[in-house]
């Protein structure tokens, strides 16, 4: 990649329209669940989005907005539908604007992906094609005159958005929603006017332009779709030749459907910017191009821009993980990266407010304390996994004293043994970003540090001690080995560094186990991945492994047995229970278990037992269990609180 400086590329103002962006950065539509039920502003959102605007996003997006009500697809999704949604949304305004961004709003309908269920209306559709993937509810084809219907209903909404003092429109008209529908050969069948597959946006954006004349207006479009029979790069761009562009002020080009949802969210085992070359042809139509996908670091924003394959970057899970990047970005400073393990879009469909893996304080911005408000006291912090890193970090920025101590020669924990697997190659960022941090805070990070019950006695004083070691290897029920047969906790095998064995089982189809076996068959290892569970990576949401198990169940070096429990381990053998029946089958190599984690309980005890004034505080549950980066922050807060309660503050 050519050397580009982002503060020169990124900090150029860009004019869309009759407004004008400050610089490169747009803060993309994403779905957060943060609005009331009916669809209204929230001050959580309202708290969200204005931290996007203060961290130097030039323009700040809702998510999809719903134009009509049977066109909702999230229980929280965000309303423009009735006119009680303007005054939140202009409070909205307001506060973005406060902070020198820009407001937009994507107006959009559901369609096919849009369910009763939700939006408590049939769903409707250009033809009668049930999206599986959002719950396989039959839509209703839309009659002729209620496709006109929905031409007003957006040209309503954006009226409303407009007297709400909204800046910028986008039309969604990608990844499956209702514009996208009409578009797409997989899913128009129609046989009036609308069988034209550019009949309905046009007529959209006639209809919004004519409503909403001052407003800068673009358009959201997937440039493939990433479905058999679906638009692949070569048509949308012929398709976009009959699309009304004169009438639009920019582009911003995503790509997939709900059907092939890894092209909307993309894992983090794909590239980087990978949009950015569908992108350059829009470009030749005149008109601002903005693009989106996996662009998480400043050079990639900036090498996109620089390079002329688009004129602004869209960025949504990487705003998410760090609101500040814009700034950061352009003051050549450090931020929280973003490591596309989408676990943010996999709790969508909870109806809960979106969290965010790397950032605690996704959806809490207003509760988020000032750093260095003085806690002076002492904290041992032992484990330095990201939750143990999470704890020391909150504490130290409030002020405390913390170490943090680590049993291994190395910091990260069972997240940095992720990290060298093929499903998760951006991992180490956020180790990296931790270490970083705790070493500008002046935390020392000891490695190496013999983290026994009998070792902690010997420990120097300190006021508080938090245990974030998470657990070890649960094997319990594991048969005895035949001499000579090796048997690992799937964590030590990664920890190890050894080389991959011409054949190995794996036994635990969860998380652990599924990510090791891809690396194993990656490698070129013959693998046998047995498991109690009913389905791969059951404890993963969809997105998450939606690369990850189609490849496991193609990849003819894996042999895969399900709902299957290993009752007897030979040399070259296991012996498996299925259905009620005992069988034996050929695996042989080494036997890499991944069947749980058992909490830490001799080393809990051990810590009490040196009963600190201020308490033994553990990441996660009582049990011991947890270790995630929210289960850091809850124990960091627990540990301040129990700080002020002792000073009486």
């Amino acid at each position: 990649m050519p050397t580009t400086d982002p503060r020169a590329v990124l900090g150029a103002p860009l004019d869309l329209g009759r407004v004008r962006l400050r610089n490169r950065f747009v803060s993309a539509p994403m779905e957060r669940n943060y609005c009331e039920i009916d669809g209204t502003m929230t001050d959580r959102y309202i708290d969200y989005l204005v931290a996007r605007a203060r961290g130097g996003a030039a323009l700040v997006f809702t998510e999809a907005s719903y134009v009509r009500a049977d066109g909702k697809g999230r229980l929280r999704q965000m309303g423009v539908d009735v006119d009680e949604r303007i005054p939140g949304i202009r409070r909205l305004a307001e506060a973005v604007h406060a902070e020198g961004a820009l407001l937009g709003v994507e107006l959009n309908h559901g369609g096919r992906t849009a369910q009763g269920a939700v939006s408590g209306y049939a769903p409707v559709a250009p033809s009668p094609i049930p999206c599986e993937v959002a719950g396989g509810e039959m839509p209703e084809e839309l009659e002729t005159e209620d496709v006109h219907d929905l031409v007003e209903a957006y040209a309503e909404a954006a009226a409303r958005c407009v007297r709400a003092g909204v800046d910028v429109l986008s039309l969604h008209g990608g990844h499956g929603y209702l514009i996208h529908q009409f578009l797409s050969p997989a899913y128009n069948r129609r046989s009036d006017e609308f069988a034209d597959p550019v009949r309905f946006v046009n007529l959209v954006i006639a209809a919004v332009r004519e409503a909403a004349p001052e407003a800068t207006l673009g358009l959201r479009f997937s440039a493939l779709e990433g479905i058999e029979g679906g638009l692949d790069a070569e048509a949308t761009l012929r398709l976009m030749a009959d699309i009304d562009t004169a009438r639009l002020d920019f582009l911003d080009v995503s790509a997939g459907n709900y059907e092939a949802g890894q092209w909307i969210i993309q894992p983090g085992e794909w590239p980087r910017g990978l949009l950015a070359d569908y992108a350059r042809p829009y470009r030749e139509l005149g008109l601002p191009v903005g693009v989106a996908g996996r662009i998480s670091t400043p050079e990639v924003a900036a090498d996109i821009v620089a390079s002329g394959r688009a004129d602004f970057v869209s960025l949504a899970r990487t705003l998410h993980a760090d609101p500040e990047f814009p700034a950061r970005a352009l003051a050549g400073e450090r931020y929280r990266p973003c490591i596309a393990c989408n676990y943010c879009i996999d709790n969508l469909g909870s109806g809960e407010p979106i969290p965010c893996t790397v950032n605690p304080w996704v959806g809490r911005e207003a509760e988020q304390p000032t750093a260095g408000t003085g806690l002076p006291v002492g904290v041992t912090v032992v484990g330095a996994g990201p939750a143990g890193l999470g704890v020391a970090r909150e504490l130290a920025r409030l002020g405390a004293r913390v170490e943090v101590l680590e049993e291994r020669d190395r910091v990260g924990g069972d997240f940095a043994c992720a990290a060298t697997v093929r499903e998760y190659p951006e991992y180490h960022r956020l180790v990296d970003w931790y270490a970083a941090e705790l070493a500008d805070l002046g935390v020392p990070v000891r490695t190496g540090v013999h983290v026994t019950p009998e070792a902690v006695a010997s420990w120097p004083e300190t006021d508080a001690l938090v245990l974030a070691t998470g657990g070890a290897g649960a094997h319990a029920g594991l048969p005895a080995s035949d001499e000579g047969r090796e048997v690992l906790d799937v964590r030590a095998w990664l920890a190890s560094d050894r080389p991959a064995p011409p054949a190995a089982v794996v036994y635990g189809a969860d998380r652990e186990g599924a990510a090791v076996a891809d690396e194993l068959a990656g490698r070129g290892t013959r693998v046998v991945l047995i498991g109690p569970q009913p389905s791969i990576a059951v404890d993963v949401g969809r997105r998450a492994k939606i690369v990850l198990v189609p490849r496991l169940l193609a990849d003819p070096l894996v042999e895969v047995h399900l709902e299957s429990t290993v009752v007897e381990i030979g040399a070259t053998k296991v012996a498996v229970r299925h259905d009620g029946r005992e069988e034996w089958i050929d695996a042989p190599g080494p036997l890499l278990v991944s069947l749980g984690m058992e909490p830490r309980r001799d080393l809990l005890a051990a810590l009490r037992a040196r009963a600190p004034r201020l308490g033994v505080h553990v990441v996660g549950d009582a049990s011991g269990n947890g270790g995630s980066v929210h289960a850091g922050l809850q124990t960091a807060m627990a540990v301040a609180e129990a700080i002020r309660s002792s000073a009486g503050v």
